[in-house]
């Protein structure tokens, strides 16, 4: 069976509707940065240059080892410059670095291949904007959002004003998505997104 992380770590890509605490261990990904409205060209772009990316990894694993790896999920980091840009849906302030998980078995060689594959296409994507990236995490709050992207600021704010003060907690890095269904196959009400934050005690 293909090596898939969310089989290898299950607990990380689950989550119940309530604010559950994790402790996230060290992970592999690729990743492209960007900055402002998600439904921009800019934005899609990277999403595309980051799959044409990941697969391009995931045949040069498979040229090395015989065995082929599923692709992950597409995942995001996000941030800005005031946190309410969130809860009230201002998009142009939105920081963002959006990710595909690598399983274990992807050594830095398959990474450089991948890439040096990817750029060799000539698809026109900015392919020379995604980097191996490795993010630790540790202590997290998540939970699991369903329905479309644009309903999660209560969550979030629920979250920010009364979850994480309630257990003495403040921010330990960026807000983290990951985006368990693809939103031009799955209806808006029926999309599922893991919402991770990393924390730490407060003071």
């Amino acid at each position: 069976m293909p090596t898939d992380v969310r089989r290898e770590r299950a607990d990380l890509y689950r989550a119940g509707p309530g604010w559950d605490e994790v402790v996230v261990p060290p992970a592999d990904y690729l990743a492209a940065d960007g900055h402002g409205d998600p439904d921009s060209a800019a934005y899609a772009d990277a999403v595309a240059a980051l799959y044409t990316a990941a697969y391009a990894v995931r045949a040069a694993v498979k040229r090395r080892t015989g065995d082929a790896f599923v692709v992950g999920p597409l995942e995001g980091l996000w941030s800005s410059a005031d946190p309410s840009a969130f809860t009230e849906g201002r998009r142009g302030d939105w920081d963002w670095t959006m990710l595909i998980p690598l399983p274990a078995a992807v050594t830095g060689e398959d990474v450089a291949d991948g890439l040096t594959a990817a750029a060799a296409r000539g698809t026109g994507l900015p392919v020379d904007r995604v980097v191996p990236f490795t993010l630790d995490e540790g202590r997290s709050l998540q939970a699991l959002h369903v329905g479309p992207y644009d309903d999660e600021g209560p969550a979030l704010a629920r979250l920010h004003r009364e979850v994480m003060p309630a257990r003495g907690l403040t921010w330990n890095g960026r807000h983290h998505e990951i985006y368990l269904g693809d939103p031009r196959r799955v209806a808006p009400e029926r999309l599922r997104t893991v919402l991770r934050q990393p924390v730490r005690p407060a003071g």
